[in-house]
């Protein structure tokens, strides 16, 4: 048997950094190029065209097939609101759903029930201000003024969907700062 020398010990261990290291590239390369390709079908799905909101929305892990979930974050956001999603809440929130097409069984559907079975991060709500900063600047006065009011009013829906007498005329404190917050970012 032939012994291995030091010098190519020191050359094995050489190639095994330098084939770690070059997967390690590949990698961050490949990763690169699928968020480039994220934004890319977003930036067509959506019709943004900022960049910065679109790699925020990339980052958060939405695509061009989850998009229509983005519509559902105030909602989402307001049924979070007091610490706890209603049924009444979920129930509004699905039927909204099913108004933007999200159907049980697509990936946007799972991604909301992700959002209804565990709260999202505030990362989330922000995204979608920016989202809708972008959007309202690329509206006219009155596509915003419409697009405001649906948004602000399926908010408020699921607001009012578990409070009050039977269901209905109770949005508690934390809910009202939800819904200024919606209306605050049509603002221009």
């Amino acid at each position: 048997m032939s012994e291995v020398t030091l010098e190519e010990r020191g050359r094995a261990l050489e190639n095994q950094f330098y084939e770690k290291e070059n997967q390690q590239k590949l990698s961050a390369m490949k990763e690169k190029l699928e968020s480039q390709s994220n934004r890319e079908e977003l930036r067509k799905a959506s019709g943004m065209s900022d960049d910065a909101v679109l790699d925020k929305l990339v980052a958060l892990g939405l695509k061009s097939n989850t998009i229509a979930a983005l519509s559902l974050v105030p909602l989402i956001s307001v049924a979070w609101a007091d610490g706890s999603i209603q049924d009444n809440e979920r129930t509004a929130i699905l039927q909204g759903a099913h108004g933007k097409g999200l159907e049980q069984g697509t990936d946007g559907y799972a991604l909301l029930e992700t959002w209804l079975d565990k709260r999202p991060s505030d990362d989330l709500f922000v995204a979608w201000e920016a989202y809708i900063k972008a959007l309202a600047g690329q509206l006219n006065d009155e596509q915003n003024r419409l697009l405001k009011n649906q948004i602000l009013g399926f908010a408020k829906m699921v607001a009012t969907s578990a409070g009050g007498i039977l269901g209905f005329g109770k949005v508690s404190g934390t809910e009202e700062k939800v819904l200024q917050r919606i209306e605050d970012a049509f603002a221009r």
